[in-house]
């Protein structure tokens, strides 16, 4: 089966999912990697380990997106945990980077031990679709609603692709053989050049030199980081991957998934990087081309992991990508690509009969609670699973949640 889609991918590799892989890419590799030089900067780190861990987080997601897909002939995409990253952050204040590097270490280790015992498998089955795409509904609607603050803040430069993306998606036959949101793109990358003022840096050319670091374990920092750490890969970061890939008609390898996170979370700890998982907003941009066949989506998923490979190996590049394309214009590309997905998960939210559920799971995400350091996506499943126990016991059986045993890795 691995031979037969390698051999395959060059047929189903289409101009829809290049540019849904490509948006995925660019996505992944601004915004999100911000905050990782954000938490860099808390912790005074070198140029060397910055360097090293933006070619963790994009060398071992971009192979694993490139091997799970392949694999399971599934648009899985890896990255990195963005909430993990906000959480290493505030550690790095008062914790040695050895210390932090520890708890990275254990976090992938107890990732790995909950993949392989398949509990995860059994919590998917506890939690309701719909209360899951109410999650998933608040994590994606700010992306949707930034497409207006974007334009508010730039009309000409974000106001173009935007017109260009309706043009486009007015001509369905048009929009079948060239996507719309490569429209976008294209025009967005001409207006990069027309208006004037939106560089504000150069780009760095130079190839990365990985460093390998060795665990210090501390057990007030495995304390304070080792439970938000994994909560946001199994419970916030995978789980949207999961509920997002079930939405599109897959059905996802849960434990094989989780394992994965695991083993890449270990190997990004040698190398001085937090958590490996999928990646949830950008599986979405993946899963979104209905243009295409189901099982010929995951292609998308194959240019995002090379794309990430390649971003790793010129990691000094990567950290001069974002102040190369504004962050409106990111901002705007990103909910552009969304559309279809939050249109498709807000439909799944409240068109079955867990609506309380889901209502509850939507407005506790969005709502951007945090609690003992674990963010609202977390509280939003709980929450939201909570509300129909209680009040939707009729549903009980969860028979739209149930995932087949013998579709598990």
């Amino acid at each position: 089966m691995w031979k037969q889609n390698v051999f395959e991918f060059p047929r189903h590799l289409s101009v829809g999912n290049i540019s849904n892989g490509l948006v995925s890419w660019i996505f992944g590799a601004t915004g999100p990697l911000l905050i990782v030089l954000q938490a860099a900067s808390k912790g005074n780190l070198s140029a060397d380990t910055i360097t090293s861990w933006i070619f963790a987080i994009y060398g071992v997601g971009g192979l694993l997106t490139v091997i799970l897909s392949f694999y399971y002939r599934q648009p899985i995409g890896y990255a990195f945990s963005i909430p993990g990253a906000i959480l290493v952050g505030a550690s790095l204040s008062h914790h040695t980077y050895e210390q932090v590097i520890g708890a990275y270490v254990v976090v992938g280790i107890v990732t790995l031990l909950l993949g392989l015992s398949g509990a995860i498998h059994k919590l998917m089955k506890i939690l309701p679709m719909p209360v899951m795409m109410g999650m998933v509904s608040g994590v994606l609607l700010p992306f949707g609603t930034d497409i207006f603050h974007s334009v508010l803040e730039n009309p000409i430069l974000n106001g173009v692709p935007l017109f260009v993306f309706f043009v486009f998606s007015c001509f369905r036959g048009l929009a079948k053989k060239f996507p719309p949101i490569l429209g976008a793109i294209l025009s967005a990358v001409i207006m990069l050049y027309i208006v004037p003022g939106v560089h504000s840096g150069k780009a760095i050319f130079s190839v990365a030199k990985p460093q390998w670091y060795m665990p210090a374990f501390d057990m007030a920092t495995i304390g304070e980081l080792v439970l938000p750490l994994v909560l946001t890969i199994i419970a916030i970061q995978n789980a949207q991957g999961i509920a997002v890939l079930q939405s599109a008609g897959y059905k996802p390898p849960v434990n094989s998934m989780t394992s994965w996170s695991g083993l890449g979370s270990i190997v990004n700890g040698f190398l001085g990087a937090h958590s490996a998982c999928i990646a949830g907003p950008m599986t979405a941009i993946l899963s979104t081309d209905h243009s295409q066949e189901k099982d010929r989506r995951y292609a998308a998923a194959i240019v995002l992991g090379l794309l990430s490979c390649l971003l790793a190996l010129f990691a000094p590049f990567a950290a001069s990508i974002p102040h190369l394309v504004p962050s409106s214009l990111i901002k705007l590309l990103g909910g552009l690509a969304m559309i279809g997905v939050l249109i498709d998960s807000l439909h799944m939210s409240f068109s079955s009969h867990y609506k309380m559920g889901a209502l509850f799971s939507f407005m506790i995400t969005i709502s951007g609670i945090s609690i003992f350091q674990i963010g609202a996506p977390f509280w939003g499943l709980i929450g939201g699973t909570l509300v129909s126990l209680l009040l939707e016991r009729k549903n009980q059986k969860l028979t739209n949640q149930v995932i087949d045993n013998e579709q598990v890795a």
